[in-house]
């Protein structure tokens, strides 16, 4: 299973010390997501990072930072955004249901599907999917390796993840939740849980 990191919604101090420790611990892909943002923050969080990490960053926003700083591809946050004109490389895509997924993982190298349970990193976004919708999903063929579970994913339900047939998981709030951004500057929690993630997805 593919183990997707995505990082906060918002930028805070030790972020870049705190990804390129997740990177030398062995982070596959990161997703860098900062809805609403300025791209020099990204840009800013990109130069901070060692770049052979570059090639292991996904950008949801700001795409011309892919060629700029040759990281590893696009995210489009719905399957009817358009992709830059001419773009060439790696697309992946997040799906808000089922039916979207046919036609999405024809255009796509792989797919988030959300919202599988509760998120634990923006309360408005709730569970959409039943298991029985799901488990119908997979034996359809739909859910399958190229398409990644994503919304309240944790170290607990990554075993059903599994189950139901999804390649990877995207985590986000199970794992950033084990830092306190305003009143910590110690990250060990949060990186034992990352390699204990690690160990649940292999």
């Amino acid at each position: 299973m593919k183990l997707i990191i995505m990082t906060k919604a918002t930028f805070f101090v030790e972020e870049d010390k705190i990804i390129t420790s997740l990177f030398d611990e062995g982070m596959e892909a990161l997703h860098l997501y900062k809805p609403g943002s300025e791209p020099i923050y990204s840009e800013r969080l990109l130069t901070l990072l060692p770049d052979e990490y570059y090639s292991k960053i996904v950008v949801h926003d700001h795409f011309y930072l892919k060629e700029e700083y040759g990281l590893k591809g696009i995210h489009l946050n719905n399957v009817k955004d358009s992709l830059p004109i001419g773009f060439k490389g790696q697309v992946s895509m997040t799906c808000h249901s089922i039916e979207e997924l046919h036609d999405a993982k024809k255009a796509s190298k792989y797919v988030f599907l959300k919202t599988i349970f509760d998120s634990q990193s923006n309360p408005e976004d709730k569970q959409t999917l039943d298991y029985t919708q799901l488990k119908e999903a997979a034996k359809k063929g739909l859910i399958d390796k190229h398409v990644y579970a994503m919304g309240g994913i944790n170290i607990d339900n990554i075993r059903l993840c599994r189950e139901l047939g999804f390649g990877g998981v995207v985590i986000c709030g199970d794992l950033w939740n084990k830092f306190n951004i305003h009143h910590e500057a110690d990250y060990k929690d949060l990186i034992q849980h990352f390699q204990r993630l690690r160990k649940a997805v292999s």
